[in-house]
């Protein structure tokens, strides 16, 4: 490899910096941080914002672990031995408008034995879906993917994004998707300049949706059909998320692990949109998967 574990850290560690920098910006309010170490080994920069301008929540983090697997816990990740270190960043926005949609990303690098990989992506989560913010969303990760063609082949990702952010027990998609990657363990180096690459254009692909939406009138039944759906993001989060069952399962710091929830979610009994409405709309054209980036706003 031509970079090196700590090239990765200290890459992520200013990726945070960039990111938190342009929300503070967008949001008008600080982001708080927490700095904390993990008992058996590493640790890591919390950084969450609570009731701010634009985000009721957002939390972006920065970890550096390292220590030992559980047998059970290791017989499900590549590898040999027990010992592993990770390194990555990881981040959820929760807007306050029911028209700005929550967004996910993260970036990491992991190594156990002599196996090396990376893993991430990115997807969206609207409430109030705008044909326009789908499709640039989409288009700015085929864009990266198109120029590390050799490593990252964006109708694959964008597949794996909407088989991966699915909810069985359900039946339905989390949201719109993204791209979503895991186990990219060969030609690390074209891989990590791809990685980078995804990484720097996170804000590329969600602010521009952020300012066109946030200033959007709403009534009391959008933020209620807004919690409606976090709901089946925080199911999502505590039952399949890989992150989530990685922190819990390596002994993580458990309010870093569920920085990703909302501050305010409901779950109404057997809801059914209206026919015909925007929020039925949710359910029979954007929860489907489909080719956003090959379409025009």
């Amino acid at each position: 490899m031509n970079f090196s574990r700590e090239n990765v850290c200290e890459f992520l560690l200013g990726l945070q910096d960039r990111i938190v920098v342009g929300l503070e910006q967008t949001d008008g309010k600080k982001f708080h941080e927490d700095a904390w170490k993990r008992p058996g080994g590493g640790g890591g920069r919390t950084r969450v914002l609570l009731d701010g301008g634009v985000f009721e929540k957002a939390g972006v983090n920065f970890s550096d672990v390292s220590g030992e697997f559980s047998e059970e816990f290791a017989a499900q990740i590549p590898g040999q031995g027990r010992k592993f270190s990770a390194c990555g960043i990881s981040l959820v926005l929760h807007p306050r408008n029911p028209f700005v949609p929550t967004v996910h990303a993260n970036f990491r690098f992991l190594t156990r034995g002599d196996k090396h990989w990376f893993g991430g992506g990115a997807d969206l989560t609207p409430y109030y879906a705008f044909r326009e913010d789908v499709i640039h969303f989409h288009k700015t990760w085929k864009d990266v993917c198109q120029k590390h063609s050799e490593v990252a082949d964006y109708q694959r990702l964008k597949k794996w994004c909407d088989d991966y952010f699915f909810l069985p027990h359900r039946n339905e998609p989390r949201g719109v998707g993204g791209i979503f990657f895991d186990y990219f363990d060969s030609s690390l180096d074209q891989v990590w300049k791809f990685v980078q690459e995804c990484s720097n254009a996170f804000l590329n692909a969600y602010l521009p949706i952020v300012k066109q939406r946030k200033n959007l009138s709403y009534n009391d039944a959008h933020k209620e059909f807004q919690e409606f759906r976090r709901g089946r993001y925080v199911e999502f989060n505590l039952v399949y998320d890989r992150g989530t069952i990685f922190g819990l399962k390596t002994g993580g710091r458990i309010e870093s692990i569920l920085m990703s929830l909302p501050k305010r979610v409901q779950w109404l009994y057997d809801y059914q949109p209206v026919p015909g409405s925007p929020e039925a709309e949710l359910y029979e054209v954007y929860l489907k998967p489909r080719d956003w980036g090959m379409e025009s706003p």
